[in-house]
């Protein structure tokens, strides 16, 4: 199977290997209250475990995407989808929340980092016209782990415990995770091709303007991207909804973003990307106020689910964009570097929530705050629209 055809099996593999790294990772919202029972730690130092795991996949982001630019991006893959595996079970083993840095975070972290940005960079090449779509649902792939994660994680924890939930979920990876790395695949001509004509190289892009805006949106905005991902549900229960009710609201963030990963990259395909990330970005900020303003479930699920779309619409567009920009040739290499600042403002995001929620009892200033940055993400990549697209002719 040859040509776009064998791009839509590189999307499923994606996809998959997006299910069960982001599965692994979005899990953490169920365990939280656990982890707050067995530990009695704090919610900053508990929400560190989780920050510190997408500062890590993030930041890994750009060595794991030149070594699958160089490699391809089956081996890579199948490395990460053994740190993941080797994470879980040892976290399962965790007698102190030392010890969950130690095996979650950075387990997690560096097992989703070598998993994804190869991923996301080996579907770009094998489109044209659809590039965003297919890019769109190949990353709903977080997308269903945000739903899946919560849920099945809860599910386990009732009937085996939050020790018992860590190994099934280390089975469900190695089974779908390995099946999924081994059938993903470089494109051909990205693999043979030489010179200009296969794109701008990572030293090259890194020199233009339209790199940094990118990255200084990533920064803005990933600082309250996370935030809701691992304290939604806190402050559900704040509010005086069951745990299960926290959870399902974490999911609909989950739902959300897989719905705005099959929509928005079709509608971006023919209305222009640039102004769609620019909306995306800024529908973060007008949910993240939607959020502050109320503790109503309803309200909260809707907040939940337009923020997801939101989410889900933006993480669809940058590797397309990416490939826009500069071509195949260090897509997955640029993109990862680009993810290094993402990385920055999740590390800081949910932990400083957490930290804010412990000296203030309310979560009122890092929501401002994460709105405040997502509005200026948008217009960090407004002048991108004045740009024309594919900088990569200009030459080397």
């Amino acid at each position: 199977m040859t040509g776009e055809r064998y791009g839509w099996v590189v999307v499923a593999a994606a996809f998959t290997l997006m299910l069960v790294g982001f599965t692994a990772a979005y899990s953490f919202a169920a365990f939280f209250s656990a982890f707050e029972g067995e530990f009695g730690a704090s919610r900053g130092d508990i929400a560190l475990v989780f920050s510190a795991a997408a500062f890590l996949w993030f930041l890994l982001g750009a060595p794991a995407g030149m070594a699958g630019d160089r490699f391809g991006p089956r081996r890579v893959a199948l490395l990460g989808v053994a740190f993941l595996a080797a994470a879980l079970w040892l976290a399962s083993q965790a007698g102190s929340l030392a010890v969950l840095y130690a095996t979650y975070s950075i387990g997690i972290g560096v097992g989703v980092g070598l998993a994804y940005v190869p991923a996301v960079g080996a579907v770009q090449p094998w489109f044209a016209a659809n590039r965003a779509f297919a890019s769109g649902l190949a990353v709903a792939g977080i997308g269903a782990g945000n739903i899946a994660g919560p849920l099945l994680a809860a599910w386990w924890i009732g009937w085996f415990g939050w020790r018992g939930a860590y190994q099934a979920l280390r089975l469900f990876v190695l089974l779908l995770g390995g099946i999924a790395a081994l059938v993903i695949r470089q494109h051909p001509t990205i693999a043979a091709a030489k010179g200009p004509a296969a794109g701008v190289t990572l030293r090259l892009a890194m020199r233009t303007r339209a790199f940094w805006l990118i990255y200084a949106s990533g920064v803005a905005s990933c600082v309250g991207l996370f935030v809701p991902m691992v304290h939604l549900a806190p402050y559900a229960q704040d509010a005086g909804y069951s745990a299960a009710e926290g959870v399902a609201l974490v999911s609909l963030i989950g739902l959300g973003s897989l719905l705005g990963r099959f929509t928005v990259g079709a509608l971006a395909d023919r209305l222009g990307r640039v102004p769609s990330l620019v909306a995306m970005y800024m529908g973060l900020g007008v949910m993240l106020i939607v959020w502050w303003c109320t503790t109503a479930w309803w309200l909260l699920a809707v907040f939940a689910l337009f923020f997801g779309m939101c989410y889900g619409g933006y993480v669809a567009l940058i590797p397309t964009l990416v490939m826009d920009l500069y071509g195949g040739r260090s897509v997955s290499g640029i993109i990862g570097t680009l993810y290094t600042g993402a990385g920055l403002g999740t590390l800081f995001g949910p932990w400083l929530a957490g930290v804010a929620f412990d000296a203030f009892g309310s979560y009122d200033v890092p929501i401002l705050v994460a709105a405040a940055l997502s509005f200026i993400a948008g217009f960090c990549v407004l002048p991108l629209g004045r740009q024309k697209i594919e900088i990569v002719h200009r030459g080397q």
